[in-house]
């Protein structure tokens, strides 16, 4: 019998209740009990034990998953869904032949390209390129698609390795700065660090910092996603940092959980567990009483992140701060925490689901009559984004660090 990919005590603590139906995005669109959380342990649990084989269907509804880890938030059992997840697509990708095509999506286009800025920036120019008409018949359909994701004027700036707060400083964060976000959002990476020098604190912005690996473990590379832990922990590990702060949801649910990551190197585990015990989202990081009411008619709402809202368990504090700014002018969205259908590099691998989840999202949205929608995760600014175009909507998309340092900008 082959070794275990799966915590069996883990997998056995789903007790198939079914209360993580309601709050899973791919069950609420297909009804399909294979691609709920209990439905997917199950696959799990009967691939490992041989009484299912690995093979297109079975891999199909664990691909279909989102990872979004809502299904934790409502589990009574505390099943670690994420952590079941993370190890069965790790598994899968070394058992499981894909077709030519996913292999290169997957393994070429997506993570030999997003983790590294320089390549992003090539990736980006020549997307440019494509978009021109005389060569679009060149460039194919799934590249034309990912395209609508990109935001009209992409803002790539890299952070100085320090930034003063220029007061007497309460102390000094490090901060994450990505991978994707210098690429497409250095403007927002620079307004957070404003807001955090704003606080009172000095910023390090350590140049040997890279990918966070989130990608990585999402998608069934876990040793890889190990390499970029212990790359960035070296970074940091060397500062004396009140905390680490970073501003992508996805990145931060990742950087948290090193220390499960490397539960099982002995070199690395407990400074990969002092690490994560620093990392803080910006929004619990900063305080509401900074924020100045805006004299403003703009009607504002707010989308969960998913993996803010849930592994995270980060809620309230993103809509305190929001409040805090335009008061009774905020508006509550309707099913706020169910994925927008970007989830990391989904909309890239699985377009149809997403762009299923992406109407939803968008449905929900103009339902609000908001004129800003604010979330706090790269990937689900693009995508929403490109459905509120695609609408023909004139409502806004804005990171909270955007928002709070030029609310209505």
């Amino acid at each position: 019998m082959s070794k275990p990919f799966i915590d069996e005590e883990k997998s056995l603590a789903c007790v198939h209740c079914g209360l993580c139906l309601s709050a899973c995005p791919t069950y609420l669109e297909t009804g399909n009990e294979n691609d709920s959380p209990r439905g997917r342990i199950y696959l799990m649990r009967a691939m490992q034990a041989g009484r299912t084989p690995i093979n297109d269907t079975t891999v199909r509804h664990i691909d279909l998953c989102l990872g979004c880890r809502a299904c934790e938030t409502a589990c009574p059992s505390g099943v670690e869904y994420g952590n079941l997840l993370e190890h069965t697509r790790d598994h899968l990708e070394r058992q499981h032949d894909r077709s030519w095509f996913q292999t290169f999506l997957r393994r070429i286009a997506i993570e030999e390209v997003f983790p590294f800025p320089n390549r992003m920036r090539l990736a980006l120019m020549l997307g440019r390129i494509a978009k021109a008409r005389p060569i679009r018949w060149l460039v194919p359909t799934f590249a034309l698609e990912a395209m609508t994701l990109l935001p009209e004027n992409p803002s790539d700036r890299t952070l100085p390795p320090t930034s003063k707060s220029g007061t007497q400083a309460r102390g000094c964060v490090g901060f994450v700065e990505g991978c994707v976000m210098p690429v497409m959002f250095g403007g927002t990476n620079h307004a957070s660090v404003q807001l955090l020098n704003q606080s009172g604190y000095d910023v390090e912005t350590p140049s040997g910092q890279g990918c966070c690996g989130a990608l990585y473990a999402h998608s069934g590379q876990l040793e890889k996603a190990r390499e970029c832990a212990r790359q960035n922990i070296a970074s940091f590990e060397k500062l004396n940092l009140d905390a680490i702060v970073i501003n992508a949801a996805g990145c931060g649910s990742t950087l948290k959980e090193y220390g499960e990551l490397l539960a099982d190197d002995t070199d690395w585990r407990e400074r990969a567990s002092r690490f994560s015990g620093q990392v803080k989202d910006l929004t619990e990081w900063l305080e509401t009483s900074q924020f100045p009411a805006l004299d403003s008619k703009l009607k504002v709402t707010y989308h969960d992140a998913c993996h803010l809202a849930h592994p995270q368990g980060i809620t309230m504090e993103p809509r305190a701060l929001v409040k805090a700014v335009v008061g009774d002018r905020f508006i509550e969205l309707p099913e706020a925490d169910i994925c927008c259908g970007s989830a990391g590099s989904y909309n890239l691998t699985e377009p149809e689901m997403a762009e299923r989840l992406q109407q939803r999202k968008i449905n929900n949205l103009l339902s609000t009559g908001a004129d800003i929608c604010v979330t706090t995760n790269p990937g689900c600014i693009l995508q929403i984004q490109a459905g509120l175009k695609k609408a023909g909507s004139e409502m806004r998309v804005q990171h909270i660090a955007d928002f709070l340092t030029g609310p209505g900008e």
